[in-house]
């Protein structure tokens, strides 16, 4: 067995370094539930809250399905166990976003703890890399769940992206992301 020339050892140092930190999957956010699942039943709550969106959504013209692909956004902590729904704004020009999360928490309190917990996360650096610059957020409390959309106006190709964000924000009470 050979060793290394001392000139080798910084830069297997830094190869060991980015191996680890790609390992550790830094920026992808958590892991655990796998992505796409859904821990627990939705419940009634959800349901009401789906019929909410759809109503708000149909109002501005637009319709939305259950997901038929797996999706999940980068979550805060409190978000990442908690069950959850996916509806999918038909939007012809962009059919592979206007995914809208509906989380369901089991109580008012847990939902408005876990919105303000997604909010700073959001707005965290951990966060907030995983979303392109200028993203537009909507963060609302239903009852006992949480709807989470997001969308990206520099990023979107179809114009009537902006009409999800407006007929969500109608829904509930808004909890603010970043400043």
């Amino acid at each position: 067995m050979r060793r290394a020339a001392p000139a080798a050892l910084p830069a297997r140092a830094a190869a060991w370094v980015l191996l680890v930190i790609s390992a550790l999957g830094c920026g992808t956010g958590p892991t655990f539930p796998p992505a796409g699942s859904t821990p627990g039943a939705p419940g009634d709550a959800t349901a009401a809250t789906k019929q909410q969106i759809m109503g708000a959504l149909g109002a501005v013209g637009l319709q939305a399905v259950d997901a038929t692909r797996p999706y999940r956004p980068p979550e805060g902590a409190l978000m990442t166990g908690a069950a959850r729904s996916v509806l999918q704004a038909t939007l012809p020009d962009d059919p592979d976003h206007g995914y809208i999360v509906i989380y369901s928490l089991g109580s008012a309190v847990a939902a408005e703890s876990a919105a303000f917990d997604q909010a700073r996360y959001v707005a965290s650096g951990p966060g907030g890399i995983q979303f392109p610059p200028g993203s537009h957020f909507v963060l609302r409390i239903v009852d006992s769940t949480v709807i989470f959309f997001t969308w990206s106006p520099g990023g979107s190709p179809d114009s009537r992206t902006h009409l999800i964000e407006d007929a969500l924000n109608t829904l509930g009470v808004a909890v603010p992301v970043g400043s």
